[in-house]
């Protein structure tokens, strides 16, 4: 019982796209837009899952040990280079450095008072030796430890978008702990993945069209570029493509497909706007010479740049489809609203 509940559930989309098939053709009044098909040049491709990544991306970390006192920006935020972003409490560096400073005048003064001793010949070579070693050493220290007094204050080195805030305000930062990261978003790409043996056909390839399916958008790469290196555990090589710049909507991370033109040929296509799907059937609608609407099944091939499908069967050369499947369902429905 359960499995025939199953098989008509799956069944219905298709049974429901068969009987409108079934339907007999009905003259629209009004005009509809329509793309009369016939074989031509397209590009084929060679579709590869591919990730956005940010030609320039940098993760700040602390330099100081302390507590987050102030943080100003947060994930999404636009920031400009130099502009200040957070604060930690310094005084735990602002302590190493007054001890350091008390030492470099302590080691300076020694090292200047045993050195006119020295001239004196009442203390040894050796023993002025150690004292000028002593004072280099305090010096190297007390100026490290007031350059970190600076680094309390975290300013954005790049003028970008913070990606992603690492630390929260009240949290404690150490040495090496990582802060926030910030991207350029003018400057993106992509990078794929590419087998083996798929390396011989990529070679020739200069040209690339990504497509980003969560924005329905396409793009032409700006550059196609294989690394001449392979991953020695997984055998694959890297490609990389260029993105134009300024994209909107398009961000590190975000998953997108690369259509490496490997070659032309004729093809018959329509776009994927204007087919109706119901379950594993797709169809089109088609317009004759006198304005009657049929919906016609088809058998696909290859989607290809642009967004446009290949037809290995259903459509002739010379025949009108409909580009809008909702009006000329509307139309069928108008005609024949006891039949659908």
């Amino acid at each position: 019982m359960l499995m025939k509940n199953h098989f008509l559930r799956l069944s219905f989309p298709v049974l429901a796209l068969l009987t409108v098939l079934a339907t007999p053709p009905c003259v629209w009044a009004q005009a509809l837009p329509t793309l009369v098909v016939q074989p031509h040049p397209v590009d084929l491709t060679l579709p590869v899952e591919a990730t956005v990544e940010a030609l320039v991306q940098t993760t700040l970390t602390s330099q100081v040990s302390g507590r987050v006192t102030e943080m100003r920006v947060d994930a999404g935020q636009s920031v400009k280079k130099g502009e200040l972003l957070l604060r930690i409490d310094a005084r735990e560096a602002s302590e190493v450095a007054a001890g350091a400073s008390a030492q470099y005048i302590n080691a300076k003064a020694n090292y200047e008072r045993l050195k006119n001793l020295r001239q004196q010949n009442f203390i040894s070579a050796a023993a002025l030796d150690k004292a000028r070693a002593d004072f280099e050493a305090a010096q190297a220290a007390h100026g490290q430890a007031s350059v970190s007094v600076g680094y309390a204050s975290v300013s954005a080195p790049i003028a970008g978008i913070v990606a992603q805030r690492l630390i929260e305000e009240g949290e404690t930062a150490a040495p090496g702990r990582a802060l926030l990261t910030i991207y350029d978003p003018v400057g993106l790409r992509v990078t794929a993945s590419i087998p083996q043996y798929q390396l011989p056909q990529m070679r020739a390839v200069k040209q690339a069209r990504v497509e980003f399916p969560e924005l329905g958008r396409w793009v032409d790469a700006t550059a196609v570029t294989l690394l001449p290196t392979a991953d020695v555990a997984t055998h694959v090589s890297q490609v990389r493509v260029g993105l134009p710049a300024d994209l909107k909507g398009v961000i590190p991370g975000m998953f997108a497909r690369v259509h490496f033109v490997v070659g032309r040929a004729q093809r018959m296509t329509v776009p994927a706007a204007a087919l109706v799907r119901r379950g594993e059937v797709a169809a089109v609608y088609v317009q004759n010479e006198q304005g009657s609407l049929s919906l016609r099944q088809l058998r696909l091939g290859e989607v290809l740049a642009g967004g446009e499908i290949e037809v290995l069967a259903g459509l002739t050369s010379g025949e009108q489809v409909v580009l809008d499947p909702v009006k000329a369902a509307i139309a069928l429905k108008s005609a024949h609203p006891g039949g659908i």
